[in-house]
């Protein structure tokens, strides 16, 4: 027999969390955190370190503690969750209204849920390998730096003790620092591309402080070893990310970790049938974080990889008050699903160039839109001395100086209703970058 839930929020992590508080403050009691790890908190459990919660909790905390706070509101409000469970399928009821998820765990096995509201949290993952098309055998010790992070700090184990780090992300940054800590030899931190992908911050207290080199338009052209890792060649590579004969160096390590970048786990959400962004690989969200599809909202790193954790629970916070409201609307009969072209009625399209690779959201409905709307954004290259310029069609909206910016840095701006709609309703909202104006 199937179960009904008003919202079910697919992840228990951070993200998950923070939109089933939100909705639940905001006056929606049932609902719904399915998780499939035996405990909540997602990838806050392993990161350890400090660094989180200053913008959301005003001082700074572990992983454990930041994701602890969310967990003690969950427990206090009563907010319903299942652990160990995984999301088997994902689809709409027959009149396109009901979302019908499929769940399984070893307790109750397979159960059905009727949901009116979906909040896709399922956070992201790491590119592995086999993505990478790295030349050599299949040896032991090659690991992402997620998985080294686990091993060390849940189960107190050691990957290897010569470390060389493919990839300049957050946490390979981090795990440079760990593995240092505990002993290890980092030989260095090897980065594809001529800018590193981390924070800034990252790359002082976790590479410069411990004397650790970052080698930028560097990647690994070979791995050696059969049963064993035992070394890695190094290649320098041109402006077109090609190695460069001739500019090989060879490494000995006896492990090697992959941080090169993070993909939103939307499989479900593709199977669902929610349009998906080429350049994020997460959800065409609107205003209300909400997808194409009525009634499914998107946050978190599913959505698109952030990079402070504060960030995250801002934006599950705002899911979880518009899946509420979402929620309120249907049962007063005010929502009924749009069909398409009715849908696309008034819609403004944010438009990005000039560097500016994607926002959040990418569409805007005015007769929806609060009075201030935070859109975020990443840049495809460091641009330093340069203004961040918004235009409603040829109008200019906004400008604001920036002295540097990096593609490991998210950025936003908050656009005010007012200045959107000054000279009526534009078709597009623009972003872009453009050199100082004197």
């Amino acid at each position: 027999m199937n179960k009904h839930v008003s919202i079910l929020i697919i992840g228990g992590g951070p993200a998950g969390l923070a939109a089933g508080v939100a909705a639940h403050k905001a006056g929606v009691h049932d609902i719904l955190i399915v998780e499939r790890d035996i405990r909540l908190g997602g990838i806050l459990n392993q990161c350890i370190h400090n660094g989180f919660g200053l913008h959301t909790f005003k001082e700074e905390l572990t992983g454990p503690e930041y994701a602890d706070r969310y967990i003690k509101q969950v427990e206090e409000l009563k907010v319903p969750y299942r652990l160990a469970t995984i999301v088997t399928d994902l689809k709409l009821s027959d009149d396109g209204h009901t979302k019908i998820v499929t769940t399984m765990d070893e307790e109750g096995g397979l159960t059905v849920y009727e949901a009116d509201a979906v909040v896709l949290a399922m956070g992201c993952r790491e590119r592995a390998r086999g993505a990478l098309n790295i030349p050599g055998e299949r040896p032991a010790g090659i690991y992402t730096a997620g998985t080294a992070q686990y091993f060390v700090n849940l189960e107190g184990r050691m990957p290897g003790r010569e470390v060389v780090i493919l990839g300049s992300g957050d946490i390979g940054l981090i795990m440079a620092r760990r593995m240092t800590l505990e002993g290890a030899s980092v030989k260095l931190v090897a980065e594809l591309q001529p800018y590193s992908g981390g924070l800034k911050r990252n790359i002082v207290q976790c590479l410069d402080d411990y004397g650790i080199p970052l080698m930028l338009s560097h990647t690994v052209v070979k791995i050696h070893g059969e049963k064993r890792l035992t070394g890695v060649t190094i290649a320098e590579v041109d402006d077109h990310l090609s190695p460069i004969p001739g500019t090989e160096q060879y490494y000995d390590c006896d492990t090697l970790l992959l941080s090169c970048g993070l993909l939103p786990e939307n499989e479900l959400s593709g199977q669902l049938g929610v349009t998906l962004s080429p350049v994020t690989s997460g959800a065409v969200v609107n205003e209300s974080l909400e997808t194409s599809i009525p009634g499914v909202f998107s946050c978190g790193n599913v959505l698109h990889v952030h990079d402070l954790v504060d960030y995250v629970s801002e934006e599950a916070s705002a899911a979880g008050n518009h899946a509420a409201e979402y929620i309120k609307e249907i049962s007063e009969g005010v929502n009924v699903p749009d069909s398409d072209d009715k849908a696309a009625e008034g819609r403004v399209i944010v438009v990005t160039d000039g560097g500016v690779r994607y926002s959040v959201p990418s569409i805007l409905r005015p007769d929806h839109m609060a009075d201030l709307t935070t859109i975020r954004f990443r840049v495809g290259a460091v641009f330093k001395d340069v203004d961040v310029v918004t235009y409603a069609d040829d109008r200019e909206v906004m400008r604001i100086h920036k002295r540097v910016m990096a593609p490991g840095e998210m950025e936003q701006t908050v656009l005010r209703k007012t200045d959107l709609l000054k000279e009526g309703t534009p078709s597009t909202y623009r972003i872009t970058i453009e050199n100082k104006q004197s």
